[in-house]
């Protein structure tokens, strides 16, 4: 992991709670419908959920690989999926995590993280596309579909 940016993971790793939190925020401000659909418990899930988008943000920037963050994103999509959380609202807190983490390093790191957060963004959308997030089915046709 020598050919990644040490300082900006460093800075990273410190930002830890506070980091997240705001992280967090941002996404609830980039999505305010969030915190409509989803109960106060839901929302404390992704704020934990965010811990581990943290620690592979450190993991890809620290070894220069953005592909490490689009491998994990690859990895939960699924479990976003069985949560029912849609994918738009992963996306929101991947943007928030970029806010944050752009506050905490290095101006100079900040292209390293952006391509990171970009990598898993892109898995995201795909998996959108795939799960029908990015639009809303007819009711109609969803009660004719289910063989009712």
């Amino acid at each position: 992991m020598a050919a990644g940016d040490t300082a900006a993971a460093t800075a990273l790793r410190n930002g830890g709670a506070r980091l997240r939190a705001r992280a967090l925020a941002a996404a609830l401000d980039l999505n305010p419908t969030m915190r409509d659909r989803h109960p106060e418990v839901v929302i404390q899930a992704l704020l934990s959920d965010l811990e581990a988008f943290h620690d592979r943000l450190i993991v890809a920037v620290a070894s220069g690989d953005p592909h490490a963050m689009a491998t994990f994103a690859d990895l939960v999509a699924v479990r976003y999926r069985k949560r029912k959380i849609p994918m738009d609202d992963v996306i929101a807190l991947c943007e928030g995590l970029r806010r944050a983490a752009a506050s905490v390093v290095e101006p100079a790191a900040v292209p390293v993280v952006d391509a990171a957060i970009d990598e898993a963004i892109t898995v995201f959308k795909w998996n959108r596309r795939l799960a029908g997030d990015a639009r809303r089915r007819n009711p109609l046709l969803a009660f004719i579909y289910k063989g009712a």
